[in-house]
C-alpha cells in the first residue's frame, strides 16, 4: 500500500526523515569520476546503500548472505531462460558471489561489468547462430522435446549444448506457428489451403523476423540498462516491493497511479520471463471486454490486424509501449491461460470508466433479501477537496441497502489490491462501536494503533466478507479487523495474498546536491518502510487472512501470493491491542454450523466439482513443461488442452439461480445513460454465473436464520 502524502501524517513520520537523511549523507560524498555516467552510477549505488540502510523496515546486514541474494537475482534477471550464459560463465562469476556487499559499500561495478561483457559476447555469438539454424526446414516427424521451464534445467555446459538448446527453442517457436496456421486452415475453408512444407517455411520466416527484432532490442540495451537492472536486484534483495524506478519506469508508474491514461487497463509484471497480467483495472477496457484475467501470460502483441510482435523475454517497459495506445484503437493480445490454452484477445483501447472503479451495490435473493456491495479498491483522492472517497461511498451504499430493509450484507473484496489506509479504518468503523482497527509499525519505533473513534454503528446486522487470493493490503486489514472482532464471517480462497507492508516513493532528483543536478533525471526509489499488524498482534504479511469458510477456486493448487515472491518479509507477531469483541451476537459460536452446512453443499455441488477439476487441471498443466517437438504428438496435446479447457469454461459459465436486483435509488441514474445501463446489466449477468457468490448467499441465508 502506498501512503499518500496528505494521509495520516503520523503514520509515515518514521520515513519522513528519509529525504533529509540522504541529503546529509550525500553532502559529504565526493566524486572523483570522470564522466557523467560514472558519476550517475556511483551516486545511485550510494543512494541505495545509504537509503536502505537507514530507512528500510528491516535491518539487513550487508554480508555474504545479502551478496548471494543480489548475485542470484541479477543472473536470474539477466538470463532467466538460460539461453545465453554457459555453466562455465556462471562459475567464472562465482568469485563475486560473496563480494557484492563490499562492492556496494565501495561503489564497485566489477561484477556488473564482467556479467555485462560476457552477456554481450554471448549475444554476438547467438546473433550469428540463430539465422543459420532457421535457414533449413525443421523435421517435425522425429522424436524430440524441449524443457520450457528454466528451473528444471541447468545452464549449457558447452557451446555445442547451447547450439542444441537454441535449435530446440527455435524449433518450438516454429512448431507453435505451424500448428496454429494448420489448425486455422483446417477450421476455415475460405483460407488458402497450403501444404505443411509451405506453412513451415512461412513460420520460419516469421520466427526469423521476430528474433531479428528481439536481438535488435537487446543490442539497444547499454551499460545503463544493465546498471539499472543491477540496482533493482540490490533493492529486491531487501524485499519484493522495494524497487528502483529508472526515469522511464517512474514515468510509467506515475501514469498508472494517476489513473489518467489511455490503454487496456491492466497492470503488468514480469514473471518467469513472461509479461504477466498482475491486475485488471476496474472499469477499464480489459475489464469491460472480460476475457483477460490475472495470471494470463502475454505472448504476442499486435496492432489490430498487423503481424504480432513476440514479447516473451521483452523488457516490461518496451512491452507496455506496444500495448498502450490511443483511445479507440485495437490491440490484439495473444495470451496463454493458466490451463495452457492459447487465445487471441482483441481489446479496444479506452480510458477507464471511473464509475466502474467505485463501490456499487445490488440486492441479491435466494431465500432472504441480502445486500451486496462490490468494492474494487480503497480509493481516495487527497489532492482535492470533495473528491471521491471509498469510505464515503461505502457509507452511502450501506445506507441505501438499509433503506431497502435488507436482512444481511455481503462485502465483496475479491481482486481488491488495497489503497487508502485512512478509508479502510473508517469503513471498518461502520460495523463496530469503537476500538483499534490496525497496527502500523516502522523500524525501531513502537507500533502506531489506528482506531475507530466514532461510537456509532452504521450497520448491525449479519455480515460476510468475500475474499480471494488477490485480495491484498487494505482488503486484508478490513477482513482481519472484522474477523478479530468476531463481527463478520470471512469467506473465500484458502488465503488472501499476504501483502502486509507499506511503501513510500522517493524522488531521487530531490536528494542530490545542486552541483550534481546535471545528472538528473535519476528516477525513484520505492521503499518498504512499515508493516501492518492485526489488532490481535499477528502481521497480515505472508500468511494473509485465512477465511472462516473456504471455497474451492481456480487458484486452489496454484502458487499465488506474497509467499511465492523472492525474499518476502516474514510473518511475525507483536503485542495484541486491547479490544472488545462483538458482543451483540456471538458469531464464533455460529461458524462451526455454518461451515458444516457450506461444506455439505460444496460436496454435493456439480459446479464446485467442476471448479475442483479445473483447479487440478490448471496445476497439472502448470507442471507439464517438457513438450514434444513432433507435430502429431504436439497437436494431439494441444487439442486435448484446448478441448478440456473449453469444456470446463463453458460449464462454469452456466447460471447459478442467483437473483440480482437494482436498487430503487439507482434506477433513474442507470436507466438514463445507455452506457451505464449496458455495463450494469453485464455486471448483474456475470454475478448470476458466480458460484462462489451463490454459496455466500446460501451462508447468508443460514446466518440470517440463526441471527
Amino acid at each position: 500500500m502506498d501512503i499518500k502524502p496528505s494521509s495520516i501524517m503520523n503514520i509515515i513520520k518514521p520515513g519522513s526523515r528519509l529525504l533529509l537523511g540522504i541529503i546529509l549523507l550525500l553532502g559529504a560524498f565526493s566524486f572523483k569520476s570522470d564522466t557523467d555516467e560514472q558519476q550517475r552510477t556511483e551516486i545511485l549505488l550510494d543512494l541505495v546503500y545509504q537509503g536502505l540502510s537507514q530507512n528500510h523496515f528491516s535491518y539487513i546486514e550487508y554480508d555474504d548472505a545479502f551478496s548471494e541474494r543480489v548475485f542470484n537475482l541479477f543472473l536470474d534477471q539477466m538470463d532467466y531462460s538460460k539461453r545465453f550464459f554457459l555453466r562455465t560463465d556462471i562459475e567464472s562469476f562465482r568469485i563475486y558471489e560473496h563480494q557484492l556487499d563490499d562492492a556496494l559499500k565501495n561503489k564497485s561495478t566489477q561484477f556488473l561489468l564482467a556479467a555485462s561483457d560476457t552477456f554481450e559476447q554471448r549475444l554476438e555469438y547467438l546473433e550469428a547462430l540463430y539465422p543459420q539454424l532457421l535457414a533449413e526446414p525443421f523435421d517435425f516427424s522425429v522424436p524430440d522435446e524441449v524443457e520450457t521451464d528454466p528451473d528444471k534445467r541447468d545452464y549449457p555446459n558447452s557451446f555445442s549444448e547451447l547450439d542444441a538448446f537454441w535449435k530446440r527453442i527455435l524449433k518450438y517457436q516454429v512448431l507453435t506457428r505451424v500448428y496454429d496456421a494448420y489448425k486455422d486452415q483446417m477450421e476455415n475453408d475460405s483460407l488458402e489451403q497450403k501444404s505443411l512444407a509451405i506453412i513451415e517455411e512461412e513460420a520460419r520466416e516469421k520466427v526469423l523476423k521476430n528474433n531479428r527484432d528481439w536481438f535488435k532490442r537487446l543490442r539497444e540495451n547499454d551499460f545503463s540498462d544493465h546498471r539499472d537492472l543491477y540496482i533493482n536486484c540490490l533493492t529486491a534483495a531487501f524485499d519484493p516491493h522495494t524497487s528502483f524506478f529508472p526515469p522511464r519506469d517512474k514515468e510509467n508508474f506515475d501514469i498508472s497511479m494517476s489513473g489518467q491514461f489511455e490503454g487496456i487497463g491492466a497492470t503488468l509484471t514480469v514473471k518467469d520471463g513472461y509479461i504477466t497480467v498482475n491486475a485488471i483495472v476496474p472499469g477499464s477496457a480489459s475489464d469491460r471486454q472480460g476475457e483477460l484475467e490475472v495470471e494470463d501470460k502475454i505472448l504476442k502483441v499486435a496492432q489490430g490486424p498487423e503481424e504480432p510482435v513476440d514479447v516473451v523475454d521483452m523488457p516490461l517497459d518496451e512491452a507496455v509501449q506496444l500495448i498502450r495506445g490511443k483511445k479507440g484503437t485495437e490491440v490484439q493480445l495473444t495470451i496463454r491461460k493458466a490451463d495452457e490454452t492459447v487465445k487471441v484477445i482483441p481489446i479496444i483501447r479506452d480510458v477507464v470508466v471511473l464509475e466502474e472503479t467505485y463501490a456499487k451495490s445490488l440486492i441479491l435473493e435466494r431465500e432472504n433479501k441480502i445486500g451486496y456491495i462490490r468494492l474494487p479498491k480503497f480509493y481516495a483522492d487527497f489532492s482535492q477537496s470533495g473528491a471521491k472517497s471509498s469510505a464515503d461511498d461505502m457509507k452511502t451504499e450501506i445506507q441505501k441497502l438499509m433503506d431497502e430493509e435488507v436482512e444481511g450484507l455481503i462485502i465483496d473484496l475479491r481482486n481488491n489490491g488495497g489503497g487508502s489506509l485512512q478509508d479502510v479504518v473508517k469503513i471498518a468503523g461502520y460495523f463496530i462501536e469503537s476500538g483499534p482497527i490496525v497496527q502500523v509499525k516502522a523500524r525501531n519505533f513502537p507500533p502506531l494503533i489506528l482506531e475507530d473513534t466514532d461510537p456509532e454503528v452504521l450497520y448491525q446486522g449479519p455480515l460476510t466478507i468475500l475474499v480471494n487470493s488477490y485480495s491484498a493490503s487494505a482488503s486484508e486489514i478490513l477482513a482481519a479487523a472484522l474477523q478479530d472482532y468476531n463481527r463478520a464471517i470471512v469467506l473465500g480462497s484458502k488465503s488472501t495474498f499476504g501483502k502486509g507492508t507499506v511503501q513510500k516513493m522517493i524522488d531521487l532528483d530531490r536528494v542530490i546536491p545542486f552541483n550534481l543536478r546535471h545528472l538528473s533525471p535519476l528516477g525513484a526509489l520505492k521503499m518498504t518502510i512499515q508493516k501492518f499488524y492485526r489488532i490481535n498482534g499477528q502481521t497480515t504479511q505472508l500468511q494473509g487472512i485465512i477465511p472462516d469458510i473456504i471455497f474451492p477456486d481456480a487458484q486452489t493448487y496454484l502458487e499465488v501470493g506474497e509467499r511465492e515472491l523472492d525474499y518476502p518479509l516474514p510473518f511475525d507477531t507483536i503485542a495484541s491491542t486491547n479490544y472488545q469483541t462483538w458482543d451483540k451476537k456471538k458469531i464464533e459460536d455460529k461458524i462451526v454450523k455454518l461451515e458444516h452446512n457450506s461444506q455439505n453443499r460444496i460436496e454435493e455441488s456439480d459446479a464446485f466439482e467442476l471448479i475442483e477439476k479445473n483447479a487440478l487441471l490448471l496445476k497439472k498443466r502448470q507442471e507439464e513443461t517438457l513438450l514434444s517437438l513432433q507435430f502429431d504428438t504436439f497437436s494431439a496435446y494441444k487439442e486435448q488442452v484446448n478441448d478440456e479447457g473449453k469444456t470446463l469454461r463453458e460449464k462454469l459459465k452456466e447460471e447459478t439461480g442467483l437473483k440480482a436486483y437494482t436498487l430503487a435509488a439507482d434506477l433513474e441514474n442507470i436507466e438514463s445513460d445507455s452506457t451505464k445501463l449496458k455495463l450494469h446489466n453485464k455486471w448483474k449477468d456475470d454475478l448470476k454465473k458466480d458460484i462462489q457468490l451463490f454459496e455466500t448467499l446460501h451462508v447468508m441465508d443460514d446466518l440470517v436464520e440463526i441471527w
